[in-house]
Protein backbone atom coordinates (compact mmCIF):
# COMPACT_ATOMS: atom_id res chain seq x y z
CA UNK A 1 0.00 0.00 0.00
CA UNK A 2 1.37 3.42 -0.96
CA UNK A 3 1.34 5.99 1.80
CA UNK A 4 3.08 9.11 3.09
CA UNK A 5 5.03 8.82 6.31
CA UNK A 6 5.84 12.02 8.16
CA UNK A 7 8.54 12.65 10.73
CA UNK A 8 9.68 15.63 12.74
CA UNK A 9 7.49 18.04 14.59
CA UNK A 10 7.31 18.67 18.30
CA UNK A 11 7.78 21.55 20.68
CA UNK A 12 10.09 24.43 19.74
CA UNK A 13 10.73 27.83 21.29
CA UNK A 14 9.97 31.04 19.41
CA UNK A 15 12.87 31.91 17.16
CA UNK A 16 13.96 28.31 16.94
CA UNK A 17 14.11 25.86 14.07
CA UNK A 18 12.45 22.61 13.18
CA UNK A 19 12.58 20.27 10.21
CA UNK A 20 9.69 18.18 8.94
CA UNK A 21 10.20 15.30 6.56
CA UNK A 22 7.84 13.14 4.58
CA UNK A 23 8.55 10.07 2.47
CA UNK A 24 6.47 7.90 0.19
CA UNK A 25 6.47 4.25 1.13
CA UNK A 26 5.59 1.76 -1.57
CA UNK A 27 6.10 1.71 -5.31
CA UNK A 28 4.85 4.56 -7.46
CA UNK A 29 5.25 5.66 -11.05
CA UNK A 30 6.26 9.24 -10.42
CA UNK A 31 5.93 12.19 -8.05
CA UNK A 32 4.45 15.45 -9.25
CA UNK A 33 3.80 18.48 -7.04
CA UNK A 34 4.41 18.00 -3.33
CA UNK A 35 3.55 20.31 -0.50
CA UNK A 36 3.03 21.03 3.15
CA UNK A 37 -0.23 22.24 4.64
CA UNK A 38 -1.16 23.15 8.18
CA UNK A 39 -4.28 23.39 10.23
CA UNK A 40 -4.54 25.30 13.47
CA UNK A 41 -7.42 24.67 15.92
CA UNK A 42 -10.65 26.16 14.61
CA UNK A 43 -9.04 27.12 11.32
CA UNK A 44 -9.17 25.74 7.81
CA UNK A 45 -6.26 23.80 6.41
CA UNK A 46 -3.97 26.11 4.48
CA UNK A 47 -1.08 25.70 2.08
CA UNK A 48 2.28 26.45 3.65
CA UNK A 49 4.60 25.60 0.77
CA UNK A 50 4.57 23.63 -2.45
CA UNK A 51 7.23 22.43 -4.87
CA UNK A 52 6.74 21.25 -8.42
CA UNK A 53 8.42 18.37 -10.18
CA UNK A 54 10.76 20.91 -11.75
CA UNK A 55 11.74 22.29 -8.37
CA UNK A 56 9.76 25.54 -8.45
CA UNK A 57 8.63 26.46 -4.94
CA UNK A 58 5.87 28.72 -3.68
CA UNK A 59 5.14 29.83 -0.14
CA UNK A 60 2.38 31.34 1.92
CA UNK A 61 3.12 35.00 2.61
CA UNK A 62 3.22 34.26 6.34
CA UNK A 63 6.22 31.93 6.00
CA UNK A 64 8.20 33.52 3.17
CA UNK A 65 11.81 34.03 4.13
CA UNK A 66 11.50 31.70 7.12
CA UNK A 67 10.54 28.30 5.70
CA UNK A 68 12.19 26.35 2.90
CA UNK A 69 10.70 23.38 1.08
CA UNK A 70 12.87 20.86 -0.73
CA UNK A 71 12.44 17.50 -2.40
CA UNK A 72 14.55 14.45 -3.10
CA UNK A 73 13.01 12.41 -5.87
CA UNK A 74 15.49 9.56 -5.45
CA UNK A 75 14.29 9.14 -1.88
CA UNK A 76 10.68 9.98 -2.77
CA UNK A 77 10.66 12.58 -0.05
CA UNK A 78 9.92 16.21 0.69
CA UNK A 79 11.10 18.31 3.62
CA UNK A 80 10.18 21.58 5.24
CA UNK A 81 12.88 23.53 7.06
CA UNK A 82 11.23 25.91 9.50
CA UNK A 83 13.38 28.75 10.85
CA UNK A 84 12.57 31.73 13.06
CA UNK A 85 9.32 30.10 14.11
CA UNK A 86 6.64 32.13 15.84
CA UNK A 87 3.67 31.04 17.99
CA UNK A 88 1.37 31.54 15.01
CA UNK A 89 3.14 28.63 13.31
CA UNK A 90 1.57 26.27 15.85
CA UNK A 91 -0.58 23.77 13.97
CA UNK A 92 -0.81 20.22 12.73
CA UNK A 93 1.30 19.98 9.59
CA UNK A 94 0.32 17.67 6.75
CA UNK A 95 2.38 16.50 3.82
CA UNK A 96 0.65 16.12 0.44
CA UNK A 97 1.90 14.42 -2.70
CA UNK A 98 0.42 14.29 -6.19
CA UNK A 99 1.62 11.04 -7.68
CA UNK A 100 1.04 8.76 -10.61
CA UNK A 101 0.67 5.08 -9.91
CA UNK A 102 2.61 2.44 -11.76
CA UNK A 103 1.23 0.80 -14.86
CA UNK A 104 -1.34 3.11 -16.44
CA UNK A 105 -0.06 6.12 -14.49
CA UNK A 106 -3.37 6.89 -12.85
CA UNK A 107 -3.01 10.11 -10.79
CA UNK A 108 -3.60 10.01 -7.07
CA UNK A 109 -3.30 12.33 -4.10
CA UNK A 110 -1.63 11.18 -0.90
CA UNK A 111 -1.85 12.84 2.50
CA UNK A 112 0.37 12.26 5.49
CA UNK A 113 -1.05 11.50 8.91
CA UNK A 114 -0.17 14.93 10.26
CA UNK A 115 2.44 15.99 12.80
CA UNK A 116 1.97 18.51 15.60
CA UNK A 117 4.20 21.57 15.72
CA UNK A 118 3.94 23.70 18.83
CA UNK A 119 5.82 26.97 19.17
CA UNK A 120 5.94 28.06 22.78
CA UNK A 121 8.35 29.21 25.42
Amino acid sequence: QVQLVESGGGLVQPGGSLRLSCAISGIIGSMDTMGWYRQAPGMQRELVAGITKGGNANYADSVKGRFTISRDDAKKSVSLQMNSVIPEDTAVYYCKADIRRTGLGVPAVLWGQGTQVTVSS
